[in-house]
C-alpha cells in the first residue's frame, strides 16, 4: 500500500540550518531521561519535530457564534474565563506563529474537517473549506464520520478534485482538491476489502521519518446516512492500527502517530485543566480509553477527535506505559502542539520527553490575509442565496438540553410538512444530533433583530436530508421511544425532539427501557394504542434506522417529501411575520423525573 499522498506537495519544507539543530539538541538534553543522557551523547542524536493537530472543523471558516465559539479557561483561583475563539482566519495567524523557530513541524487533523458545515462551505460542498485546509498547510488527516455524508465518491472528489457531478464548478479554475492526504485505514470496500484511500502516510525529512495512519470510529454506519456508506465496511479502530503499525515498522518507520476519529470526555469543560492530575475529578472516559489501552505500544501518541472535548491526557498502553492522547476541542477553537523527540539511533520517539498543550485560537491576533479574501471570494457567490429572510423569531432559540426549543421547533415543521404531504401525519421525531444550531435574535448581518436568515436555518440543518414518512403501529411506536435509553443508547440516550401533541414522562431514576414511563406517553392527550397505526414523520437519516434506532428503519407505507431545510424555512415563512414573530417553543413535552 503507497505510504505517500497521490499528489506531490505544494509545499516544500524549510530545510534546517545546522546551528539551529544544534540549540535543540543542546536545550533538550536536560530534558530527556537518563537512558538519552548517555556519556557518549551526541547533539545530532535527537530532533524535536512539532505536531500541530486540530480536529472537528466541520467547515467553520468565519468565527462561529454563541457557545460554538467560545472556550472555558481555567484559572489559578478555580474560576473559569470564556474566551472567545475560532475562525480560519485566526487560525492560520495562530499556526503560523507556532510554527516559527520549530523547522521540523507537521500538521495534522482528527477528522470531520467537512460535513455539517455552515452555509458558507456546505453551499459548495466543502469545496472552500478544503481551500482553506490546503492554505492551512495540513499535511494529513484522518476520515471522520462526516466526511461519508455526501458518499465515497464525494469523498474521494474532495480528496482528488474535479467539479461536481451534480452543481459544476463554482469558479473558473475548478476543484483542485486536497493538498494533503485523507486516510482511512478501517474503511474498506466491501467487494475488494481494501481500505478506499491511503491507509497510512509517512513524513519525512532530512531521515526523520514518522508514519500516521488514519481512521474513523468503526460505529460511523450508525450515526451517517445508510446512502453514504453503502458497500463499505468499518473495521476495529485498535485492530486496524496495531496492523499498519506492523506494516510501517517493516518499512523502518519506528516512530508512528494514530489519527482516530473518536473521542472521550473529559472530567472538566475547561481546554487547560491537568486531565492527569490525582484524585477524583481527572482522566477522561469514553471509547477513546479502551481503543487507547489496546492499541499497540509501538504507536506514540493518538490524536483525537469527534465528541468536540478538549483533553490533554496520558493512557497506559498495553504494556503500562502512559502515552500522549490529544483532542483540541472542535470548530477551529483549538489547536494541540505537541513535540515529539526524535532519536536518530532508533528511529523512534521517546515516549517519556512527549510533551503537549491545547491552545486557544484567540481573535485578538492578526487575521491571515488570505484566509479573509478566501472567506471573501466565497461569501459573494453565497450572500444572495444566504442573506434571504426565511421567518422571524421573538428570541433565541436554542438547542441545548434534554429536550431543546429548536428541536422542537423542527420536529413541528416536520409534522406540518408530512400533514402536507398525506393529513394521516400523527407526529414528528427529530434526532439531536442533527440539531446542529439554534437560531439567534441578535442580528448576525444587516438583516436586522429577529431576522432568520437562509444561512442561519441551513447553520442549523445542513444535512440535506429528506422528511420522510412512515406508518408504525402504537406498540412500535411505544418501542421507538424506549429504544432513546435502551439497546444501543442504553449508556448515552438519544432523545428525540417530539413535535407538539407527543408528551410522556423520562425518569431518569430507572434503568434501561424503563426510563421511558410507558403509561405516560400520550399523543393529543390520549394513551397511545397498541393496535392502532400511526404516521410519523422523521428525517431520512432516522427512517434508515440511524442513531441506534432500529424500530424506525421497519415502518412501512415509505413517502418521501422535501428536505428538511426546506420544510423548516416553510413553516417559519407560513407562521411568522415582522410583527408577529415566532416564540420559541417552551420545550415541555418530556417530563423528566430525576
Amino acid at each position: 500500500m503507497p505510504a505517500a499522498p497521490r499528489r506531490t506537495r505544494r509545499r516544500t519544507q524549510a530545510l534546517l540550518a545546522s546551528a539551529a539543530g544544534l540549540a535543540a539538541a543542546a536545550a533538550l538534553t536536560a530534558a530527556l531521561p537518563a537512558d538519552a543522557r548517555e556519556s557518549h551523547y551526541d547533539a545530532g542524536r535527537y530532533q524535536d519535530v512539532q505536531l500541530l493537530s486540530f480536529n472537528d472543523l466541520h467547515g467553520n471558516l468565519e468565527p462561529p457564534s454563541g457557545s460554538s465559539g467560545r472556550v472555558g479557561e481555567l484559572q489559578p483561583d478555580g474560576t473559569t474565563k470564556t474566551i472567545d475563539a475560532g475562525g480560519v482566519e485566526y487560525l492560520a495567524t495562530h499556526l503560523r506563529q507556532a510554527r516559527t523557530g520549530h523547522p521540523y513541524s507537521i500538521t495534522a487533523a482528527g477528522g470531520d474537517m467537512v460535513g455539517a458545515s455552515p452555509l458558507l462551505s456546505g453551499l459548495f460542498h466543502d469545496e472552500p473549506t478544503i481551500e482553506a485546509l490546503n492554505g492551512l498547510d495540513l499535511d494529513v488527516t484522518s476520515v471522520g464520520n462526516h466526511e461519508f455524508d455526501e458518499g465515497v465518491r464525494e469523498l474521494a472528489r474532495l480528496q482528488n478534485g474535479g467539479c461536481h457531478p451534480t452543481d459544476g464548478c463554482y469558479t473558473d479554475d475548478g476543484f483542485a482538491g486536497a493538498d494533503f492526504p485523507y486516510l482511512a485505514a478501517n474503511v474498506r470496500d466491501e467487494k475488494t476489502d481494501e481500505p478506499i484511500l491511503d491507509p497510512y502516510w509517512v513524513w519525512k525529512k532530512n531521515g526523520v521519518r514518522i508514519g500516521f495512519i488514519g481512521v474513523t470510529l468503526e460505529g460511523t454506519p450508525g450515526i451517517v446516512s445508510a446512502d453514504g456508506v453503502k458497500g463499505l465496511s468499518f473495521k476495529d479502530e485498535a485492530e486496524t492500527i496495531n496492523r499498519y503499525a506492523k506494516v510501517l515498522q517493516r518499512q523502518g518507520v519506528q516512530s508512528i502517530v494514530a489519527l482516530v476519529h473518536e473521542g472521550g470526555f473529559p472530567a472538566s469543560g475547561s481546554y487547560n485543566y491537568d486531565c492527569d492530575s490525582p484524585g477524583a475529578g481527572s482522566g477522561i472516559s469514553g471509547p477513546i480509553v479502551d481503543i487507547a489501552k489496546n492499541v499497540t505500544p509501538a504507536v506514540d501518541a493518538l490524536v483525537t477527535g469527534h465528541t468536540h472535548a478538549a483533553y490533554v491526557c496520558t493512557v497506559p498502553d498495553p504494556s503500562g506505559r502512559p502515552r500522549m492522547v490529544t483532542s483540541a476541542a472542535s470548530f477551529g477553537r483549538l489547536y494541540t502542539d505537541t513535540t515529539l523527540t526524535y532519536d536518530r539511533y532508533t528511529g523512534d520517539i521517546v515516549r517519556t520527553a512527549v510533551k503537549s498543550a491545547n491552545h486557544v485560537v484567540t481573535r485578538d491576533v492578526q487575521k491571515a490575509p488570505d484566509m479573509t479574501d478566501l472567506i471573501a471570494r466565497w461569501n459573494t457567490l453565497a450572500a444572495p442565496i444566504g442573506n434571504r429572510a426565511i421567518g422571524y423569531i421573538s428570541a433565541d432559540i436554542g438547542n441545548t438540553g434534554t429536550e431543546s426549543p429548536m428541536g422542537d421547533l423542527i420536529a413541528d415543521a416536520q409534522l406540518a410538512h408530512g400533514r402536507e404531504l398525506d393529513p394521516r401525519t400523527s407526529l414528528a421525531l427529530m434526532n439531536p444530533g442533527g440539531v446542529r444550531a439554534g437560531l439567534t435574535y441578535a442580528a448576525k448581518g444587516a438583516e436586522g433583530d429577529g431576522v432568520v436568515t437562509y444561512a442561519e436555518g441551513f447553520t442549523v440543518q445542513p444535512f440535506a436530508n429528506t422528511v420522510n414518512l412512515q406508518d408504525f403501529t402504537g406498540t412500535q411506536l411505544i418501542q421507538v421511544l424506549k429504544e432513546q435509553v435502551s439497546g444501543a443508547n442504553a449508556a448515552a440516550p438519544k432523545i428525540l425532539q417530539p413535535s407538539a401533541g407527543l408528551t410522556y414522562t423520562l425518569d431518569l431514576t430507572k434503568s434501561g427501557a424503563d426510563r421511558v414511563v410507558t403509561d405516560s406517553i400520550r399523543l393529543n392527550g390520549a394513551p397511545i394504542d397498541p393496535a392502532a397505526t400511526y404516521r410519523v414523520a422523521t428525517n431520512s437519516f432516522l427512517a434508515g434506522g440511524g442513531d441506534g434506532f432500529p424500530t424506525l428503519g421497519q415502518g412501512t407505507g415509505d413517502l418521501v417529501g422535501s428536505d428538511d431545510l426546506s420544510a423548516l424555512e416553510k413553516y417559519l415563512t407560513a407562521n411568522s411575520s415582522a410583527t408577529d414573530p415566532i416564540v420559541p417553543p417552551k420545550a415541555d413535552r418530556i417530563t423528566v423525573v430525576g
